[in-house]
């Protein structure tokens, strides 16, 4: 082997691993999304991270306007910039812009209240929403992060998984949300087979009680990774209230397959 080779070969780049501190301010933005917000002590602890380390991040995060303190100085929230660079992100993502009418459509067509939500990991976060006409609605907000298995979007995007990968998205020991949440594995990957066989997904009071919510995948992707559904208090589902719902979002999906082919964006 030549020196040159050796030289090369000495040389050859490692893969990096993660910046430290860089992973800390992500990690620290994550925790306080999910679990609101703490002083220093609390995120420390919540964390890991010792306090000393902690502290200059969190006055770096805070001059750079991404997290903010109460008046007292002491308890670390989310700051504005957050909400600039999540506003960004909704702006720009294309299928956002091209569900916009269809949000609209489905909102027009049953009065109620209305999301769509992308799959992240094994949970499905709300990314955009119509509310009800009626006073008595669902009480959500985008950016909320729930579990696949536990909600009608979810349920609809595990059911066009292949059968053989939908087990890695349900948990063996399921966290119930409500009393009604199914936490019998099996039970789920039963429910997700009766989605995949009728093409929308259901749940009764399992996420939000008092609310039965209907869901469909949209063929946006070839492997769909966004889905629609509306949510509607129980007490308004009678006179075919519900046969009208699922028409409803089954003829939007069967319009965008048709038009679309799996292919648009991603």
């Amino acid at each position: 082997m030549s020196p040159a080779v050796q030289q090369q070969e000495i040389a050859a780049p490692v893969a990096a691993g993660p910046v430290k501190s860089a992973a800390r301010a992500l990690d620290l933005l994550d925790e306080i999304a999910a679990h609101g917000p703490g002083t220093q002590l609390q995120l420390s602890t919540r964390l890991s991270i010792p306090k000393s380390s902690l502290h200059a991040l969190l006055r770096t995060m805070v001059d750079r306007g991404w997290l903010q303190t109460d008046p007292t100085g002491s308890v670390y929230q989310l700051g504005i910039h957050s909400l600039v660079v999540s506003s960004a992100y909704l702006d720009g993502d294309p299928v956002l812009a091209r569900a916009t009418s269809v949000l609209d459509e489905v909102a027009a067509a049953t009065e109620e209240t209305v999301h769509l939500g992308r799959l992240d990991g094994a949970d499905v976060i709300y990314t955009a929403k119509r509310e009800s006409v009626h006073p008595l609605r669902m009480h959500s907000a985008v950016g909320r992060r729930l579990p696949a298995y536990a909600t009608s979007l979810g349920r609809a995007l595990l059911a066009e998984m292949p059968v053989e990968d939908r087990g890695a998205m349900v948990p063996e020991h399921i966290n119930a949300i409500t009393p009604n949440t199914t936490t019998d594995k099996d039970a789920v990957l039963e429910i997700i087979d009766r989605a995949a066989y009728q093409g929308y997904a259901t749940e009764s009071e399992e996420s939000c009680m008092g609310v039965r919510c209907f869901g469909v995948a949209l063929p946006f992707t070839h492997h769909a990774v966004d889905a629609l559904s509306v949510a509607v208090p129980i007490s308004r589902l009678g006179d075919g209230r519900e046969d009208l719902i699922i028409e409803t979002l089954l003829s939007v999906k069967a319009r965008l397959a048709a038009v679309h082919g799996n292919s648009l964006v991603r």
